[in-house]
């Protein structure tokens, strides 16, 4: 650009003041940059969350390796398939994550939380010792268990290992704890009258006083129709299907007498005494191609009578569910 002969040239000026608008927002830029490594921002970080000695690193390699931001979001990204799983930890805590995640086929029991909730790291860092005290600090957990406790999911059993778990737990606690500075907005329904605007019962209220209820309260007169009442309440589908198919743990269709290979190569037959305690030690003896450690013990949930009612009932499963 020139000056126009006669006419008085500013084209200096305007030169000097487009470098110093361009000086000024690379001086912008430059602190902004410098500003994010600031550790004052409140933001946590994920190598300072930790569950059961691992960290939320190792939970996040974890989350990206099953793809799960293919279904689920995480602050606001990823797929709508599934629930946006940043607040997940706050709202249902780290046992019931524990129950749900080896199993997710089917959404996990009181009963199953309960038995998760003797693990001394799970009392630790959910802060409580026992289902109701549990349910009333996380109400999530009371109002997924109400609700959903015991019927199947939409999301597939994962060939998660027990330390895989744990590392996710890992990685959900630090997503809670982020500073989401005000993500997700909350609507605002007061005053709104349709049904869409009115907020879910509180069931949390009516579910801490006491754990859930023993659906065998009254027992059947026969062992195996007891036991499947068990089954059933247990929320034992989850990790076992009712035919010879592999889930988190092995099938119990015809699994009755049959010789079971272990881990250690040797081989044990499946009668009354092995199935009695696999329920109660189930890591005396491992099924091979199956991990010590997957299934809780049911030693102190379980009466021996009850055990002996399961037993009965998968007695019955000659190849299928009965």
């Amino acid at each position: 650009m020139t000056c126009t002969p006669g006419q008085p040239c500013e084209e200096g000026k305007k030169r000097a003041n487009a470098l110093a608008a361009l000086a000024l927002m690379a001086v912008i830029f430059l602190l902004l940059s410098f500003a994010s490594f600031i550790k004052s921002r409140n933001q946590v970080t994920p190598d300072a969350v930790h569950f059961a000695n691992h960290d939320a690193v190792e939970g996040k390699r974890v989350f990206q390796a099953y793809n799960c931001m293919g279904c689920h979001t995480l602050l606001g990204n990823g797929a709508y398939f599934g629930p946006d799983l940043t607040k997940v930890y706050a709202q249902a805590g780290p046992t019931w994550l524990a129950a749900f995640l080896p199993s997710a086929g089917g959404w996990p029991t009181g009963p199953a939380v309960q038995v998760l909730l003797q693990n001394p790291e799970q009392q630790a860092d959910a802060g409580v010792a026992d289902l109701a005290a549990y349910m009333k600090k996380f109400p999530g957990a009371a109002e997924r268990i109400q609700r959903r406790g015991g019927h199947p999911s939409y999301m597939p059993n994962l060939p998660l290992t027990g330390d895989e778990v744990n590392k996710l737990i890992a990685f959900l606690k630090y997503t809670s704890a982020m500073n989401t500075e005000g993500w997700p907005p909350k609507p605002h329904v007061d005053g709104l009258s349709f049904p869409q605007a009115k907020p879910f019962p509180n069931v949390a209220a009516a579910t801490v006083g006491a754990a859930p209820a023993a659906a065998v309260s009254a027992a059947p007169a026969d062992p195996a129709a007891q036991g499947k009442a068990l089954v059933a309440e247990y929320a034992c589908t989850s990790c076992h299907a009712l035919d010879g198919s592999k889930k988190v743990g092995p099938g119990w269709g015809g699994l009755y007498d049959a010789s079971v290979k272990l881990t250690d190569g040797s081989s044990v037959k499946a009668d009354d005494a092995y199935l009695a305690e696999s329920i109660v030690e189930p890591n005396a003896k491992v099924v091979d191609g199956f991990v010590a450690g997957t299934m809780p013990s049911y030693s102190s949930m379980l009466k021996s009578d009850q055990v002996a009612a399961i037993v009965a009932y998968i007695r019955t499963l000659q190849g299928g569910a009965k």
